[in-house]
C-alpha cells in the first residue's frame, strides 16, 4: 500500500493532497520511488526493488514565516525483492549538446493498466529519472519531459492518425527488463520576423511560413514545427519560445517579390539565443529572379560583387550591397521640401522652368527646387553614386541643370554640398556623394535650373540615388519584370575568380545562388 495514486508504485496515497491542522490548510505533495541498491549487485539490466523512498513536502499558503518542511524516509518489505512480474523505465533528459538536463519534469502516463499511471517527477544531477517495479504493458507508456524555460519532448503512440510512425514510440515494459528512452530539451529561443522595404518601411500583414527539421515522425515525415502565420500591422512578428532547430522561411504573398532576406535562409537557431530574420520586400514586378551570390567554400554571401544578366540583346549588371531609390515624379501634393518659385512641377515625370505669361522663360535667373527627404532606414549607411536623367549633354544649349546634395541624423539641418563636400561646388555631372555624408540615415537632394535663351528651357526627368544602408541585402539582387527565357548569369567580386552559369526564367517570382571561388 505504500505508493501513490496513479504512481510507480502504486499505492493509496494521493500524489497531492490538502489537510486542515488547526485553523491552517497544508498541501502536501507525496513521492513514492523504488529504489534498486547497489550493495547487492543486481545487473542493471535487470533493476530490483530493494526497498521504497518516501518523499512528503508540506507547504502552506496562508501561513506566515512559514516556507516548507520536507521528510523523507525508507520503507523496505521482506518481500519487496522477490521476484515479481515487473520491469523499469529510465528516462533520460539531455540537452542540446548531449549533456544530461537536472531538474528537469518528467510525467510518465498510462491508462491502459489498473491501476492507471500518471506519475510526475525530476531527473537527479545527471538528468535520468529511474521508475523500478513498472507494471508490464505494451507500447502503453507515455513520457513527456519539460522544463522551466525549456522545450519539451515527448514519446507518441503507433498508429495515431497525422503521426502512425513517431522517432519515438510509447514505451514497452516487460518484466525484468528496463525500458529506457532519451528525449532531448534545451532553453528556449526567440526569433523576430520582420518584413520592411529596402529602405527599413515596413510592411505589414505580409503572410509567411516557417519550417524547422527536426522531426517527430517518419514515413511519412510529421514535423516538430511548421506554421503559417503573417507579421502585424508593423510588419513584424515574434516567435518568443523556440525550439533551437534549423528553420526555413517562405513569402506566402503574390503580390510582393523578395528583393532579399537577412540572414541567409535556412537560419539556425541555437539555444537560449534571440535571432532576426528579415524578409526584404518590393512590389512584384514578375517574371522577377532573385540571385544571391555566396562563397564557395564558406557558403556565406559576398558583398559588392556584380552580377550580369544577360539573354540576346538583353543584359542588365547589378551589384550586391546595393540599392537604388530613384525620383521621378514632382506633380502630386508633397512631392518636395520647397521652390524658389521658378520651378514648374505640374508635369508628371518632368521638372522644367516655369514659362511667363507670354510662353517665354526668364534668363538670368537660377531657380531651384527641394527634394523630400530620403529615409534609407539607418545610420549604416553609404552614399554611392548620385545620378540624374537627361544627362547635361543631352540638355538644350545655353541651359543648364547642376545639383548639390545634403544628409544629416536628425531630418533638420540640410547643409548642401557638391562634389568637393564643399558649398561652393555643384554635381554638373553624376559622380559619387562625398564620403562626409556617410553614416547619415537622411538624405536630400537640391536641383538648379537655368536658362540663356528665353525660348528654351532644361529639362529633369528624374533623380536617383545609389545606396547601401541597414536594410540593403549585403549578398542578393533582384532583377524585375524579365522576359520568360534561358539566360547567362554571370558574377564577379574583388577576390574571387569570376564564375558564370544559366539560368532559366519562367513565370513569377525564382530565385537562383551563383557560388564564387576564391
Amino acid at each position: 500500500s505504500v505508493g501513490t495514486v496513479g504512481g510507480v508504485p502504486a499505492g493509496v496515497i494521493p500524489q497531492t493532497q490538502t489537510v486542515t491542522y488547526g485553523n491552517y490548510a497544508f498541501n502536501l505533495q507525496t513521492t513514492v520511488l523504488n529504489i534498486d541498491d547497489p550493495f547487492d549487485s543486481s545487473p542493471s539490466s535487470s533493476p530490483v526493488a530493494d526497498y521504497k523512498l518516501v518523499d512528503i513536502t508540506a507547504t502552506c499558503a496562508l501561513c506566515s514565516n512559514f516556507g516548507s518542511v520536507e521528510i523523507t524516509t525508507t520503507v523496505a518489505s521482506r518481500q519487496l525483492a522477490a521476484g515479481t512480474n515487473l520491469g523499469s523505465i529510465f528516462v533520460n533528459a539531455i540537452d542540446a549538446n548531449g549533456a544530461g538536463v537536472p531538474n528537469a519534469t518528467v510525467e510518465v502516463v498510462n491508462a491502459s493498466v489498473t491501476p492507471s499511471i500518471d506519475v510526475i517527477d525530476t531527473t537527479n544531477a545527471s538528468g535520468v529519472l529511474e521508475l523500478i517495479g513498472v507494471p508490464t504493458s505494451t507500447q502503453g507508456y507515455q513520457v513527456l519531459v519539460s522544463k522551466q524555460g525549456y522545450s519539451s519532448a515527448q514519446t507518441y503512440p503507433l498508429g495515431a492518425v497525422g503521426n502512425p510512425n513517431p522517432v519515438e514510440p510509447n514505451l514497452t515494459v516487460t518484466s525484468g527488463t528496463v525500458s529506457a528512452v532519451t528525449l532531448s530539451i534545451d532553453r528556449l529561443s526567440s526569433l523576430a520576423i520582420d518584413t520592411t522595404d529596402n529602405r527599413c518601411q515596413p510592411y505589414g500583414n505580409e503572410p509567411f511560413s516557417i519550417t524547422g527539421t527536426a522531426l517527430i515522425g517518419t514515413n511519412p515525415n510529421v514535423l516538430a514545427f511548421s506554421t503559417t502565420t503573417a507579421t502585424n500591422a508593423s510588419g513584424t512578428y515574434d516567435f518568443p519560445n523556440l525550439a533551437w532547430d534549423t528553420y526555413t522561411l517562405a513569402l506566402n504573398d503574390s503580390s510582393k517579390d523578395i528583393a532579399g532576406i537577412m540572414p541567409a535562409d535556412p537560419i539556425t537557431v541555437n539555444p537560449s539565443s534571440s535571432q532576426q530574420f528579415q524578409f526584404i520586400l518590393t512590389p512584384a514586378a514578375d517574371p522577377s529572379l532573385l540571385v544571391g551570390v555566396a562563397d564557395a567554400g564558406t557558403k556565406a554571401g559576398i558583398p559588392q560583387a556584380g552580377v550580369t544578366l544577360s539573354s540576346g540583346g538583353f543584359s542588365e549588371t547589378l551589384t550586391t550591397d546595393h540599392a537604388v531609390y530613384s525620383q521621378s515624379d514632382w506633380s502630386s501634393g508633397g512631392s518636395y521640401a520647397a521652390q524658389s518659385g521658378g520651378i514648374n512641377a505640374a508635369s508628371p515625370g518632368e521638372l522644367t522652368l516655369l514659362p511667363n505669361a507670354s510662353g517665354t522663360y526668364a534668363t538670368g535667373t537660377v531657380s531651384w527646387l527641394e527634394s523630400n527627404t530620403i529615409d534609407v532606414g539607418g545610420a549604416s549607411s553609404t552614399f554611392n553614386v548620385f545620378s540624374w536623367s537627361p544627362a547635361s549633354s543631352s540638355e538644350p544649349a545655353n541651359t543648364s541643370v547642376s545639383f548639390q546634395v545634403a544628409a544629416n541624423n536628425d531630418n533638420a539641418t540640410w547643409n548642401f554640398v557638391g562634389p568637393d563636400g564643399t558649398a561652393g561646388t555643384y554635381f554638373t555631372t553624376p559622380g559619387a556623394v562625398p564620403a562626409s555624408l556617410n553614416g547619415d540615415r537622411y538624405f536630400r537632394y537640391e536641383v538648379f535650373m537655368s536658362t540663356q535663351d528665353s525660348k528654351v528651357t532644361p529639362s529633369l526627368a528624374f533623380a536617383s540615388l545609389d545606396f547601401t544602408a541597414n536594410c540593403v541585402p549585403p549578398s542578393q539582387v533582384l532583377f524585375a519584370s524579365l522576359p520568360q527565357g534561358t539566360y547567362t548569369l554571370a558574377a564577379s567580386a574583388p577576390g574571387y575568380a569570376e564564375n558564370s552559369t544559366t539560368v532559366s526564367v519562367g513565370p513569377g517570382f525564382q530565385s537562383s545562388t551563383i557560388t564564387l571561388s576564391p
